[in-house]
């Protein structure tokens, strides 16, 4: 983390502060940034098993939106300035997304059908669905349905 900020902060001259540090992120979420109070949050389970990914990727990734933060204020979070940081001080291609194996943090997911085919949903939007929310599906348009 540090190592990020420093390079950071010799390519634009500025003097940015070390993040704080949570392994508290959960789900198949890699990481996010906390922009406000200056935090990154990681997933304890994907470090561990994708250590050179995390050490890559996805620490630049969001050491990246907090020092656009710091530099440009509110921005969009996958951005120009934030694309552009990406590339001129890490040398990466701007990815929005991870993709590593999430089999081990993937939660409990429930089937509902539409006309064209079955969708799993989250158990988060399953609840939404038993207190009335209705989902359609992308491809057909029709209401999805528990199975």
């Amino acid at each position: 983390m540090a190592t990020c900020l420093t390079r950071i902060n010799q390519h634009y001259g500025s003097q940015l502060r070390l993040p704080l540090i949570r392994y508290n992120q959960r789900g198949k979420i890699a990481g996010s940034a906390r922009l406000q109070l200056n935090e990154v949050r990681l997933n304890p389970t994907l470090l561990l098993q994708n250590q050179q990914e995390f050490l890559h990727q996805v620490i630049p990734h969001e050491v990246c939106h907090l020092a656009v933060y710091q530099l440009y204020g509110r921005v969009r979070p996958h951005g120009a300035e934030w694309q552009q940081m990406m590339r001129q001080v890490f040398k990466l291609a701007p990815h929005v997304t991870h993709k590593m194996d999430v089999t081990d943090v993937a939660g409990k997911t429930f089937s509902y059908q539409c006309g064209c085919k079955q969708h799993q949903l989250s158990i988060r939007r399953h609840n939404k669905v038993l207190k009335g929310t209705r989902y359609l599906c992308r491809g057909c348009g029709q209401s999805l349905v528990a199975c």
